[in-house]
C-alpha cells in the first residue's frame, strides 16, 4: 500500500484497533473478521457505538457466503473483501469508499493511516 502512496497502520487485534481509532483519524478501516481477543464484527460494533459512523469499515474474510456478508453488515461494516485478497480489489474498494465516496453511505470520509 505504501507504494501506492497510502499510509497504513496495522494492529494485531480488535482491542488495538479500537485504541488506535480513539487516538488517530482514519479514512478507511480494513477489519479482519477473525482476530484474537476481539474479532472484527465485535470491534466494528464498538466503533459504531462510539459514534464513528463516517469511517468506512471493510471486512476481510475467508468466507464469501451470503450469511457472512450479512454478519459484516449487521456489525456496521460497509463492504467486504474475500481472501485471498488481490491488490486490484483493494484499490477498487479504496476508490469506492474514499476517493469517490457515496454520499448516502459515507457523507464525510476520513482516511486510514
Amino acid at each position: 500500500m505504501k507504494t501506492a502512496g497510502y499510509s497504513v497502520k496495522t494492529v494485531e487485534n480488535g482491542i488495538e484497533a479500537l485504541k488506535e481509532i480513539e487516538q488517530n483519524q482514519y479514512d478507511l478501516i480494513f477489519m479482519d473478521m477473525q482476530m484474537p481477543l476481539m474479532d472484527g464484527p465485535e470491534a466494528s460494533k464498538k466503533i459504531r457505538e462510539s459514534g464513528q459512523h463516517e469511517i468506512p469499515i471493510i471486512a476481510l474474510t475467508a468466507n464469501a457466503f451470503t450469511e457472512d456478508k450479512q454478519i459484516c453488515l449487521d456489525a456496521g461494516m460497509n463492504d467486504y473483501l474475500s481472501k485471498p485478497i488481490e491488490r486490484d480489489d483493494v484499490y477498487k474498494i479504496i476508490k469506492k469508499w474514499v476517493l469517490n465516496p457515496e454520499p448516502q453511505n459515507n457523507p464525510q470520509p476520513k482516511f486510514v493511516s
